[in-house]
């Protein structure tokens, strides 16, 4: 059974900064690519950075909102993908989902009907 398990979230102040790590069992990731979508209360689901199965291609949904200031990457070797937030803003808040495209070597996609496995989730809480 694959799981998702999202950790580091918490909360910070505006301008803070940190590190969402998802931790996955039950298969390895090497050939699987994997995203962090956010939802914030009463809006949808949205995505937040994709990785490709290699880690050779990376794809963040809206410039605009982040701003160079949030960074995906991914250690097959611990199985695990992290999104590293920097410069965090009150607009950040939100539940912070890992999910995981469980067709081979995909290059990642926005789209949240893309991905078979998620976590549970992990809240971020900025405060200005």
């Amino acid at each position: 059974q694959v799981q998702l398990v999202e950790s580091g979230g918490g909360l910070v102040q505006a301008g803070g900064s940190l590190r969402l790590s998802c931790a996955v069992s039950g298969r390895t990731i090497n050939n699987y690519a994997m995203a962090w979508f956010r939802q914030a209360p009463g809006k949808a689901r949205e995505c937040v950075a994709t990785i490709s199965w290699d880690g050779g291609s990376t794809h963040y949904a809206d410039a605009d909102f982040v701003r160079g200031r949030f960074t995906i990457a991914r250690d097959n070797a611990k199985n695990t993908v992290y999104l590293q937030m920097n410069s965090l803003e009150p607009e950040d808040t939100a539940v912070y989902y890992c999910a995981l495209d469980g067709r081979l070597r995909r290059i990642g996609s926005p789209y949240l009907h893309e991905y078979n496995y998620w976590g549970q989730g992990t809240q971020v809480t900025v405060s200005s």
